[in-house]
């Protein structure tokens, strides 16, 4: 019992003094002291974002939330892990998007085939635009954080282009496409808005993870990362590697654009996929967790997805507004690249007190 308690307290302490830790917890109080200077109390505040979103009322809207936020956050951190920044998710999800719709919408096979044929394509067509801001570093030499970004606006223009002329649905207001045909839909879990996109995203992060932890192309990837002259030197292809890097990157982007349009109301609509910022807040996310597989995960949906939707009902709560929750995430992310910790002298006395015992 001594020896587990002695090699376990090493390992606690360091996750305490984690930055990370350290910037979760500093949000919290610093929340909490703008709640006490708002009037509301801080603990009934904080329930009532995890009672909203986690209770039987909200968690359908959570999960629904957190299948397109973990999406896009293992969209971006899987080139995030090798040191290369993907700014472009938005036009490769927008395009998967259309790209799903437009299959859904003139496909003449039947609505199951129809469903697995636009999964597919939108996420061929990500991984084609993804795979072009590749190329443009790799021999046009502009750097990808650019060529990433700047071809995300003609793609999120096209789409808005084709939902709002070819593909309208007639006689609406709004600018958006035809409804899919009947069937042609991603199953849901009951009467919940939540679609077995939520299991298709688990799976990318289950792969994500067996590639990262047990295979070769993982030990590259965050060799890349860590030191990328040292990888080079011992072989790695960085060209290639940013290649496939990005291509898998936009793959899961168009993933997601394509869950969106299966997804209710079952089509395209104008700025539905880029109004709620999934690509930042999956950025911000593999960031938190430093593009780790599991870490991506519990912060997308245990962090930020579960704060996107709490808020809602900590404002009806409290009438604190849900904004709170989004400076929260901003103290955490200031707190992370501050790269802060708890004291080293106070967990060490603490490890000598406990391993007296």
């Amino acid at each position: 019992m001594t020896l587990n308690r002695t090699s376990l307290t090493p390992r606690i302490s360091g996750a305490l003094r984690s930055p990370i830790t350290f910037s979760v917890l500093a949000g919290l109080v610093i929340g909490a002291l703008f709640l006490v200077g708002t009037g509301a109390a801080p603990l009934t505040a904080y329930s009532a974002v995890l009672t909203g979103s986690l209770g039987a009322d909200g968690i359908g809207s959570t999960l629904s939330t957190g299948t397109s936020v973990l999406g896009m956050a293992l969209a971006l951190a899987i080139p995030l892990r090798a040191g290369l920044i993907n700014l472009g998710g938005d036009g490769q999800m927008v395009l998967g998007g259309i790209t799903a719709a437009v299959t859904g919408l003139y496909s003449p096979l039947p609505a199951p085939l129809t469903v697995v044929l636009a999964l597919l394509a939108g996420m061929a067509v990500g991984a084609a635009y993804a795979a072009l801001a590749a190329l443009c570093e790799n021999h046009l030499g502009v750097p990808l954080l650019v060529s990433s970004l700047l071809l995300s606006y003609p793609a999120v223009s096209l789409a808005s282009y084709l939902a709002r002329y070819p593909l309208k649905e007639p006689g609406s207001s709004l600018p958006q496409t035809r409804a899919m045909p009947d069937g042609v839909a991603l199953p849901a879990f009951g009467d919940s808005t939540v679609t077995i996109g939520l299991i298709l995203v688990v799976l990318a992060a289950a792969a994500y993870w067996f590639t990262d932890k047990r295979t070769a192309f993982g030990y590259e990837i965050r060799m890349t990362g860590l030191n990328s002259r040292f990888a080079a030197y011992a072989g790695v292809e960085r060209r290639g590697l940013t290649l496939r890097l990005m291509s898998v990157s936009g793959a899961l982007a168009g993933l997601v654009g394509a869950i969106g349009v299966l997804s209710f109301p079952y089509r395209f609509v104008d700025g539905s996929l880029t109004a709620p910022g999934y690509t930042w807040t999956g950025l911000t996310a593999a960031l938190l967790a430093a593009a780790a597989p599991l870490g991506t995960i519990v912060a997308s949906f245990f962090f930020f997805a579960v704060l996107a939707v709490g808020g809602l009902a900590m404002e009806r709560t409290t009438e604190v507004p849900r904004e709170l929750t989004q400076v929260l995430q901003a103290i955490v992310i200031v707190f992370l690249a501050a790269r802060l910790r708890f004291p080293t002298k106070w967990f060490s006395r603490r490890t000598q007190e406990s391993g007296a015992v």
